[in-house]
């Protein structure tokens, strides 16, 4: 009975070598590795490392460089922690400073964080705002490229998140438009480049669903990482860009950097 029990619980040797992978893919400073840097990092034999790479890569957690042969992690592991949350921080330090915000500026705000090729909305201001458009807002999805929170996110994540989200996008997840933008190498760069240049994101009427509507926003910062972004959401035709920048782009600011001292406090 007890090497029954041993033979039942005995560890699977190829999901501890799969796992082993992707941890030491996931400590590599520039986000990506060869089979043989894996192999040296883990100690794994090559063949074993590249048989364990293209299971990964067949499942979707991998993808591979065609230029270099390279491999990196794709936002295929994020499935891996949905039973996992630390959305704590969203309800107990971010929503309060939400409320500040919204006392300052009055027009709406949202927090979002990264879902896949879009960023999805986890709480918001609209339903306290006079000036809001939309009650029903929390779990809606922004696309990426399109919209104020999308871009402060995408400016501000690691390359090898940029990369992969850009790879989603052209594969069409994000609808045509976001395709051509993501194939456009050039308008990907510049948008990097203005984003962390400001230090803030803009959408004027760029969502063809919300035509009417503009919005500034920042990145939400835990240390190093990007967690998410903080918007103010405002009606296009009641001010004009240079006026909503310098109405909200302080207070946003602001608000971000208490949010990201009240997680350093935690």
């Amino acid at each position: 009975m007890a090497l029954e029990r041993d033979a039942i619980y005995a560890n699977v040797r190829g999901l501890t070598r799969g796992l082993d992978v992707l941890r030491a893919l996931n400590r590599m400073e520039s986000g990506r590795a060869t089979a043989q840097q894996l192999a040296q990092e883990t100690g794994l034999h090559r063949t074993t490392v590249r048989r364990l790479l293209e299971t990964l890569l067949a499942q979707g957690f991998v993808r591979r460089s065609e230029s270099d042969d390279t491999f990196r992690l794709t936002l295929q592991v994020r499935t891996l922690s949905e039973g996992f949350t630390d959305d704590e921080w969203i309800s107990t330090t971010a929503a309060p400073l939400m409320g500040e915000l919204l006392q300052q500026v009055v027009w709406p705000s949202d927090l979002t964080t990264p879902d896949g090729d879009a960023m999805i909305i986890r709480e918001t201001t609209h339903r306290f705002s006079p000036l809001s458009f939309h009650r029903a807002m929390v779990g809606r999805r922004l696309p990426m490229l399109l919209t104020a929170s999308g871009r402060a996110y995408f400016a501000n994540c690691t390359e090898p998140e940029q990369e992969s989200i850009v790879a989603m996008l052209r594969s069409g997840a994000g609808g045509e438009r976001q395709a051509a933008l993501a194939s456009d190498a050039q308008f990907v760069q510049n948008l990097v480049k203005r984003v962390r240049q400001d230090g803030f994101s803009t959408n004027h009427g760029d969502w063809s669903e919300q035509r009417n509507i503009s919005a500034i926003a920042v990145p939400l910062r835990a240390g190093e990482r990007v967690l998410g972004s903080l918007n103010v959401v405002y009606l296009s035709r009641a001010l004009k860009p240079a006026e909503a920048e310098a109405k909200f782009v302080a207070p946003l600011a602001g608000i971000a950097g208490k949010i990201a001292a009240g997680l350093a406090g935690t």
